[in-house]
């Protein structure tokens, strides 16, 4: 699994996620706040399937 996403862009994703859950968890958003998981998670792995299929890489050297 090659990792295509930059340090911003996971960092930036990290926090979009728990941002996401926390909302979701306080009543704040309904129950599609927990859609935060997926950033998340991307986020932590440093790999995203979409950006694999559309060919976009925000990591300036791609590891294995």
């Amino acid at each position: 699994m090659k990792t295509n996403e930059g340090v911003l862009d996971r960092s930036l994703r990290v926090i979009v996620g728990l941002v996401l859950i926390g909302l979701a968890a306080t009543g704040t958003v309904g129950l599609w706040g927990y859609i935060g998981i997926i950033p998340l998670i991307t986020g932590a792995v440093g790999m995203c399937p979409l950006y694999s299929l559309l060919g976009i890489n925000s990591c300036p050297t791609p590891r294995r």
